[in-house]
């Protein structure tokens, strides 16, 4: 059963990453390839529909943790806090061109399906044509 996916999106710089694996710090990127994994690896087999992943990846977070105004859905007046996607767009897994200072990933080179374009942080663009939008999340 897969109540909810979410990234532990803790980012670290090649110098904190460049170690011995016991000393340098957990974690991987995550946040820039959690929506097209998703949907490759769980929604293109079969295991989940595009509307189960989507839940899974906004609400059902929201509603476990308690974070009223994240996960609901878009309503006149209200901030918008909302992702823009393209459900069919393909791309290959490029760390350089990340836009968080992390380039730790496994997926370097995997091509994977999905593509967020847009999102907005309580009315604001923060990713606008998939790139970040820099001073936006103060």
């Amino acid at each position: 059963t897969i109540d909810a996916i979410a990234t532990d999106h803790a980012p670290h710089a090649d110098h904190e990453k460049d170690q011995e694996i016991s000393y340098a710090p957990p974690g991987l990127i995550g946040l820039e390839t959690a929506l097209a994994l998703t949907i490759t690896n769980l929604v293109e087999p079969g295991h989940l529909t595009l509307a189960q992943a989507i839940e899974r990846l906004s609400v059902a977070p929201a509603r476990i943790l308690g974070l009223d105004g994240h996960g609901g859905p878009v309503e006149a007046g209200a901030a918008a806090n909302l992702c823009v996607f393209d459900p069919a767009a393909s791309w290959t897994v490029n760390a350089a061109t990340f836009n968080s200072k992390s380039r730790n990933t496994p997926f370097q080179g995997h091509t994977l399906t999905g593509k967020v374009v847009h999102t907005f942080f309580r009315g604001r663009r923060t990713v606008v044509d998939s790139s970040v939008q820099m001073g936006v999340l103060v």
